[in-house]
C-alpha cells in the first residue's frame, strides 16, 4: 500500500497540472483550430477573389517616344533598377522572355555568367564570398527549394545557404538557408502537402482540421464534467 501511495502522489500532481493547463490552453486551442478550419475551407485563390477577375487579352506596354516600349517590342512590363551604379531596365515580353537594357545607352546587357553571379553573391550576401559551387539551372529544371520557373544561377555557400540569381534579371531572386529548408518542410507537414507545399485547401487538411476542432470542443466540454464530478466527490465538512 505504501508503494502504491508513493506512486499516486506524483501522478496525482501531474493530473492536477494537466487539468489546470487544460483550462489555460483550452480556449486558444479551440480558437486556433476553428480559425484554421475556416481559413482552409476555401482555396486561397478564391479568397483573393481571383475567380471574379474577367480574363482580358494582354496588351503590349507602349510609352510615347520610347525605343524600349513600343508596338514592335511587345513588352508586358518594364522595371527600372540600379545595378552596378547604372540604371537598368528589366524587360519582360508578352511571351515571358526577360532581358536587360542599359537605360543610358539603350544597349542590351548580356545574361549573367557564373563569374558575375559569384560577384553579386559576394557583394550582396553576408558570407557570400565563401562559395562552395556555382551551378546554372534552366527554368524547367530549377531545384525544389526555389520553385520558380526562371533560369537562375545557384550560388551554394559553405554555410549551406543557396543564393539564386536570375540569369536574365541580374537580381537576387531568393536566398534559401538551412533553416528555410527545415521551415519549408515543417510548412509542408502543417498543410499536409509535402509534394508542392502550396495547397492550403484540400480534403485531407479540411477533414483533419474539422476532427481536431471536434476533439478540442469535446475535451473542453469534458473539463466541465470532470470538475463537476470532482466537486461532488469531495467530502463535506
Amino acid at each position: 500500500m505504501a508503494g502504491k501511495s508513493w506512486m499516486q502522489r506524483p501522478m496525482g500532481t501531474l493530473a492536477k497540472w494537466h487539468i489546470w493547463l487544460g483550462w489555460l490552453v483550452g480556449v486558444p486551442i479551440v480558437m486556433w483550430l476553428a480559425t484554421g478550419l475556416f481559413m482552409v475551407s476555401k482555396p486561397i485563390e478564391e479568397v483573393r477573389g481571383n475567380h471574379l477577375r474577367v480574363d482580358v487579352p494582354e496588351q503590349p506596354l507602349i510609352l510615347p517616344n520610347s525605343e524600349l516600349a513600343n508596338p514592335v517590342t511587345a513588352l508586358k512590363e518594364m522595371r527600372a533598377v540600379m545595378q552596378d551604379g547604372r540604371a537598368v531596365a528589366i524587360l519582360t515580353g508578352l511571351d515571358g522572355a526577360v532581358s536587360r537594357v542599359d537605360m543610358s545607352s539603350g544597349e542590351t546587357i548580356a545574361p549573367l555568367d557564373s563569374a558575375q553571379a559569384r560577384t553579386i553573391a559576394a557583394k550582396r550576401i553576408v558570407g557570400g564570398d565563401k562559395v562552395r559551387s556555382v551551378t546554372f539551372f534552366e527554368a524547367s529544371e530549377v531545384p525544389f527549394d526555389f520553385r520558380r520557373e526562371i533560369p537562375v544561377w545557384q550560388v551554394a555557400l559553405e554555410d549551406g545557404a543557396n543564393v539564386y540569381i536570375g540569369r536574365d534579371t541580374g537580381e537576387i531572386e531568393a536566398v534559401r538557408t538551412n533553416w528555410w529548408r527545415w521551415f519549408d518542410f515543417m510548412w509542408g507537414l502543417h498543410i499536409m502537402d509535402l509534394s508542392e507545399r502550396e495547397d492550403t485547401s484540400h480534403p485531407i487538411l479540411i477533414a483533419f482540421a474539422a476532427l481536431g476542432l471536434i476533439g478540442a470542443l469535446l475535451g473542453t466540454i469534458l473539463m466541465f464534467r470532470r470538475r463537476k464530478v470532482r466537486t461532488l466527490s469531495e467530502p463535506r465538512a
